[in-house]
């Protein structure tokens, strides 16, 4: 933006234009970024009135707050106790407490802070080499004034003033001989720095004819632009300055020597007598103007402290702000090229080959070597492809803006070919060269960039068959593989049953071999990566440590495995082997996810297999009377209720959720172009995936695994009752026998069937007419149905607030014939009722509304099911 309407608009609303024109001078020459935008934005609050009262308001309190002091010290010392006296641990204890709070209360001061934020400042991480101390101990070593001083050093110097006109002028044109090359005068003496990058200046014999006066300090600049470029070049030509400065201390250096070329040719014509201060002033005019610019680029880079591609920027700047003076612009376009040789050597080889050289700290692109990319199996928060390479905004070069994040990801995807063993060699490498028409090399980092990600691409998905490696773990952790799943579960069912800590790892490894092999998963090529993994927490546990990471949460779900007793089913998962570079797509954080949903799918599966297990075990039924059937009919109810729940779930994660965010992660992974659409597209089906199977929200989730509590909790007890009511024979008559056996024989099987029955039928009699079990029923039912209704309710809230109508789906099709409608119509109803009752006798006597909502009251004849019927595992041992 245009900074000039910004400054004038902001000019006129302040009370001190000066002072905001001098700063901003200042600020311009240190090449600050984005201060014209700033400035702009801070135009726009002249015209808010109420924003500028609020800033001001503001800027008061500060200033009041600023200016509160420190606690005297007086004080403190009177609450101290007297020296040599014993202090109790609790009067050490109350004594810390007051410091603390005595310094907590105070805020430090404005010079102090900034002084901290100074000191705690990061170095560069740059190795200098070594150079030798003679460096440093010969003052001499210098083209500039040695040493400035305030009077003449030789008292027998005659004054210009008593010397006629004409030697006067050829004693001052020595003198400014001598000062033009960084050598004191007889009349004309360098005064000593006040700061460090301070403009030269001189003190002249004030005897000096005036009008010679007057010409000599028209010349005088020139050397004093002469020191401060001196200085600019034998300062940064150090190490620690990096190679750009080294290169453009180089293109001075070289402007120098054509100067005192022109030195030598003045003192030639002065030695000859040719020359005056007219002819002097007149031959020096072009290179006064090429020494002012230089010594504007030294006093710019000087303030800003610039190094690497910020003094690239500034460079830039003045090239570009140069458009009427051509001579001008070709001189700072000289020197941008030049300083810009070895910071695009690191640029080709970073893009060419995926390497960076940077001795100094000064490349855009910074190497992070604590991130490693073995820890992409290890831990779930590492980053290694966003943070082992990272743009460094300071040393970006303003020209390069635009393509700062292809020429990142150029070099990272030619990095990853390296690390695999390849060798790079890119067919367009051309040597880059600064020009201010930036689309040339703006073309070159795209051709470079287009062939890096195709490169990797390709290797990726031909070499390394990255959608095979997707499509096998689509297998077992989203349960692709239905027989694969099934035949496992049927092999540990035994195994799951138990404690965490009773389970041998070896054993389920070898079942899992078994069910692969047996399964149509022997096909798989990559099925021997797949590994059986016993977490220490359960799913809800592991949701919430993700969740609460980095938040005021975290410390509270920082539980000790030791403290939860899992089952077997609560801590299985699988895992998966995956080898670099295929980690950089399917790293510990998308395997987490997919760890993540398997669980959640899983122990659904599990609740399905024990209710169906309850429905063939309630085909015994059959031979009960018609008064036990009359018992059992409200548990059968509620099994088929339960179990209608359960497969609607299932089947809508898997078929309404899982399976369309494939095939659109599928179709995207067809016209994918590079490496970070690849990671995008992927993550984004593992999000979408968790956050319409409820993973993402703890609400939700809780409560459908409530829900599955509940079922495995029902279905337990109907186990055990079906146990109860079995009757153990010695031998089992198969159906040779009975064709053998004689009719006697048959008749005393036929007599032991029917007394069988009798006593069963007696047992479920004398069950079903319990009360307890009657009331047990009652109690499951009750709880099902309200955490069921519970969940509709927040779904419904849910979706209509967050706009996601994918879980509308589970309503669709639990609520088929509008039979929870009804239930949700009334319950809000009574919702309604109660809330306007509540209001009226609350406002009547307190005027208060009420605190509690309406889903966390429940009705009095509704209870939780008794422990002894609870079962966390599915084990029937409780």
């Amino acid at each position: 933006v245009s900074a000039h309407q910004a400054k004038r608009k902001i000019a006129e609303s302040t009370t001190t234009p000066i002072e905001f024109l001098a700063k901003y001078d200042e600020l311009k020459a240190k090449n600050v970024r984005d201060l014209d935008p700033l400035v702009f934005l801070l135009s726009k609050f002249t015209e808010e009135e109420q924003t500028k009262e609020f800033l001001e308001k503001n800027a008061k309190d500060r200033a009041e707050t600023a200016g509160m002091t420190l606690v005297p010290h007086s004080k403190v010392t009177s609450q101290l106790p007297a020296p040599g006296t014993k202090m109790t641990e609790t009067e050490i204890s109350e004594l810390k407490d007051k410091l603390y709070k005595e310094t907590k209360a105070v805020p430090m001061s404005s010079e102090i802070l900034r002084k901290v934020m100074v000191e705690k400042q990061p170095k560069r991480n740059v190795n200098i080499p070594h150079q030798p101390e003679w460096l440093f101990q010969r003052s001499a070593l210098t083209l500039d004034f040695m040493v400035g001083v305030d009077e003449p050093t030789d008292q027998n110097i005659v004054p210009l003033g008593s010397m006629p006109v004409a030697m006067q002028e050829q004693a001052i044109i020595e003198d400014i001989l001598n000062c033009m090359q960084g050598i004191e005068g007889k009349y004309i003496l360098a005064r000593a720095l006040t700061e460090r990058y301070a403009p030269k200046e001189f003190m002249l014999d004030q005897s000096l004819e005036s009008s010679l006066q007057e010409l000599v300090r028209r010349l005088l600049p020139l050397c004093s632009n002469y020191s401060t470029v001196i200085r600019f070049i034998e300062e940064k030509s150090a190490f620690e300055y990096g190679l750009v400065n080294h290169a453009l201390s180089a293109a001075m250096r070289t402007l120098t020597k054509d100067y005192m070329v022109l030195v030598a040719q003045l003192e030639q014509q002065y030695r000859t007598g040719n020359l005056t201060l007219q002819k002097m002033w007149f031959y020096i005019q072009p290179t006064m103007r090429t020494l002012d610019i230089l010594a504007s680029i030294a006093n710019s880079v000087n303030r800003g402290e610039c190094i690497g591609g910020a003094v690239l920027s500034l460079l830039h700047e003045k090239t570009s702000g140069l458009v009427g003076d051509s001579k001008g612009q070709d001189l700072c376009l000289y020197l941008t090229q030049s300083a810009c040789v070895p910071y695009f050597e690191i640029l080709e080889k970073w893009i060419y080959k995926g390497i960076i050289r940077d001795p100094y700290s000064e490349f855009l692109v910074e190497e992070n070597k604590t991130i490693q990319k073995e820890k992409l199996q290890e831990d779930f928060n590492d980053a290694y492809w966003e943070q082992h390479y990272t743009i460094c905004q300071e040393r970006l070069p303003i020209f390069l803006e635009q393509v700062a994040d292809k020429i990142l990801n150029t070099g990272k995807y030619l990095n990853v070919v390296r690390l695999c063993g390849r060798d790079v060699k890119c067919p367009t490498a051309e040597e880059i060269l600064y020009t201010l028409k930036e689309r040339k090399y703006y073309d070159q980092i795209e051709k470079a960039y287009n062939y890096a990600s195709k490169l990797l691409l390709e290797m990726l998905m031909e070499e390394k068959e990255l959608m095979a490696r997707i499509r096998s773990i689509k297998h077992y952790f989203l349960m692709n593989k239905g027989d694969f799943i099934v035949q496992f579960m049927d092999m540990t069912e035994e195994e799951m049953k138990q404690d965490m800590d009773k389970i041998m790892p070896t054993r389920l490894e070898s079942l899992l071999e078994l069910a692969l092999r047996t399964s149509t998963a022997n096909v798989d090529p990559y099925k021997d990566d797949l590994r059986v993994e016993l977490l220490p927490f359960d799913l809800i546990t592991q949701l919430f440590k993700i969740l609460t990471i980095e938040t005021s949460h975290e410390k509270e779900y920082k539980v000790d495995p030791t403290d939860l007793l899992l089952s077997g089913l609560e801590s299985f998962s699988f895992d998966y082997v995956v080898k670099w570079p295929v980690s950089l797509v399917i790293n510990r954080k998308a395997l987490t996810r997919y760890q993540m949903l398997f669980r959640h799918l899983f122990y659904c599966k599990h609740v399905e297999r024990q209710l169906c297990s309850v429905w063939i075990g309630n085909k015994a039924a059959k031979m009960y009377s018609l008064r036990a059937s009359k018992w059992y009919s409200s548990a059968f109810a509620l099994r088929q209720r339960m179990l209608n729940f359960v497969q609607n779930f299932e089947y809508y994660m898997m078929f309404e959720v899982i399976e369309p965010n494939w095939h659109t992660f599928q179709s995207n992974m067809d016209s994918v172009l590079n490496v970070d659409d690849v990671l995008a597209y992927h993550t984004d089906f593992l999000n979408m995936c968790m956050a319409d199977c409820m993973l993402t929200n703890p609400d939700l989730l809780k409560i459908v695994h409530k829900i599955m509590m509940v079922c495995v909790t029902f279905s337990n007890f109907i186990q055990r009752l079906s146990l109860s009511s079995t009757v153990e024979t010695d031998e089992k008559p198969t159906r040779e026998s009975s064709l053998q056996a004689t009719g006697k024989e048959r008749k005393e099987m036929t007599h032991k069937e029917k007394t069988k029955s009798k006593v069963v039928t007696e047992h479920v009699d004398l069950i079903g007419a319990s009360e307890n079990y009657e009331r047990t029923i009652a109690n499951f039912d009750a709880n099902f149905s309200r955490l069921l209704l519970e969940l509709l309710e927040k779904i419904m809230d849910y979706s209509s607030n967050s706009g996601q109508l994918k879980l509308f789906n589970i309503l669709y099709r639990l609520d088929f014939n509008g039979f929870y409608t009804e239930k949700l119509e009334a319950l809000s109803a009574e919702k309604a009722a109660m809330e306007s009752s509540t209001h009226s006798s609350e406002s009547s006597s307190t005027g208060s509304w009420p605190t509690t909502s309406f889903t966390s009251q429940r009705p009095e004849n509704v209870r939780y099911v008794p422990t002894s019927y609870r079962a966390k595992s599915g084990s029937g041992s409780n």
